[in-house]
């Protein structure tokens, strides 16, 4: 049987629109065969995704997208195979939630004073018990129509240097790729070329990656055209990192990423599944 990878998603534990069951069905519908479930700073889905699977006949990944910081940037981690229950991972998980809690009541009070209420009480609500994100909050404004994209949202009120914008202290990369490998995880850098680095901060920063025991990059994402892997690919060559591939997928509405609907990934780089064991 022809094994089919998606090692990047969201359910509704962080800002994807699926439950974790949900998550998992429509993967197999896709004819997904191993599914890596990588929430925003939470395992919270993990279990339930986990006993979605086995009814589905799916190999399910535990997996975790943590936000770190290097050079003052922030960088997403995507951490596979960890162990959802090594304690200084639930920790930690534990103080990125709080820590998300806070923003969100911050960005809440910035667009209280652009004349935009009831933002705070919009977001927990669709967040239920799992991360609270900026996605959520720009669900929040379309829905609102204070824009008529999610992307304007960012663009308008979220982003960087915006009328909304909370800057947040991630926990520093090493600290971050700790807490994945010694829970027994591989560490991934997650889609590279979304930080729209220069090629020599890129070298930089895989450098440090490498350096505190990062061993994977994302070759192949759902928002990836044929060019943008080619980079990506040469990335993995260059800094001898294993290639991972996943939609990120978040919400069926859109159209252009779905769960398992990949790019193969480049014949000359090391699959990271090798390294999981699959």
């Amino acid at each position: 049987m022809t094994e089919t990878y998606d090692l990047h998603c969201h359910s509704t534990a962080s800002d994807g629109a699926l439950s974790p069951t949900e998550l998992v069905r429509r993967a197999h519908q896709f004819g997904v065969t191993s599914l890596a479930l990588t929430d925003h700073d939470t395992v919270a889905g993990i279990t339930e995704a986990q006993t979605a699977a086995s009814a589905t006949g799916i190999k399910l990944i535990p997996g975790i997208e943590l936000s770190s910081s290097w050079q003052n940037k922030c960088f997403h981690i995507v951490g596979l195979g960890i162990d959802p229950e090594y304690p200084p991972l639930r920790e930690a998980t534990r103080n990125l939630q709080i820590m998300r809690t806070e923003r969100a009541e911050k960005i809440a009070e910035k667009l209280e004073k652009k004349g935009i209420s009831g933002a705070l009480e919009a977001v927990k609500k669709a967040a239920g018990d799992g991360m609270i994100t900026r996605s959520h909050f720009a669900d929040f404004l379309l829905s609102q129509f204070h824009v008529s994209a999610q992307q304007e949202a960012f663009d308008r009120y979220l982003g960087a240097g915006k009328a909304a914008f909370v800057p947040t202290t991630w926990s520093e990369l090493d600290r971050v790729v700790n807490w994945i490998t010694e829970s027994g995880g591989i560490a991934v850098l997650a889609h590279p070329l979304r930080y729209n680095l220069t090629a020599s901060w890129m070298k930089r920063l895989l450098t440090a990656f490498k350096e505190v025991g990062g061993l994977g990059i994302e070759v192949v994402t759902g928002h990836y055209n044929a060019d943008e892997i080619r980079r990506s690919a040469n990335y993995a060559t260059k800094f001898e990192l294993a290639g991972s591939i996943g939609s990120d997928f978040h919400n069926p509405a859109n159209q252009w990423v779905e769960l398992g609907k990949l790019a193969p990934l480049p014949a000359n780089i090391k699959p990271i599944w090798e390294l999981l064991g699959n």
